[in-house]
């Protein structure tokens, strides 16, 4: 590859691990005390892909080491936004599942956020915002599926 397109696919990625750091410090300005993004990645996961998830799933999901994902689950289960369940498939291991007031603290988080939302609504109408949907939600796919090649 030359030299400007290699740049220009690093600025694709410069520019979504920017928007990544901000849109991170807008929900965590918003969760409430003692969350923090992960906690809400994990609760949105198991919203967005269905709970029951074994840990071990979830930490290749989000690329991080079990242990960090198991103490992320920790402070999840201590809140009680989550329970940890037996494996019926496998009594090694355990699932996880999210508890209705996960969910609710999910979709208040998600409500929390509207004033923002609001704001950005001006700038990107929402015809611009779903019109940019398909191409970014078919380069996480792409990029998702390259994982196991390129890790």
């Amino acid at each position: 590859m030359d030299d400007a397109k290699q740049l220009l696919y690093f600025r694709l990625f410069n520019e979504i691990g920017i928007i990544q750091q901000i849109s991170t410090a807008f929900l965590e300005a918003r969760l409430p005390d003692g969350l923090i993004a992960p906690h809400f990645t994990v609760l949105n996961h198991l919203i967005r892909v269905s709970d029951g998830r074994t840990p071990l799933e979830m930490a290749r999901a989000f690329q991080v080491p079990k242990t960090t994902l198991t103490h992320t689950l920790a402070g999840l289960e201590e809140r009680g936004l989550i329970e940890m369940r037996p494996n019926p498939d496998d009594g090694r291991s355990k699932r996880v599942w999210l508890t209705d007031k996960g969910r609710v603290t999910r979709n208040q988080a998600i409500a929390d956020l509207d004033d923002l939302f609001e704001m950005i609504a001006v700038e990107f109408p929402s015809e611009t915002v779903e019109g940019m949907l398909p191409e970014l939600e078919r380069l996480r796919i792409f990029i998702d599926e390259l994982r196991d090649r390129v890790t």
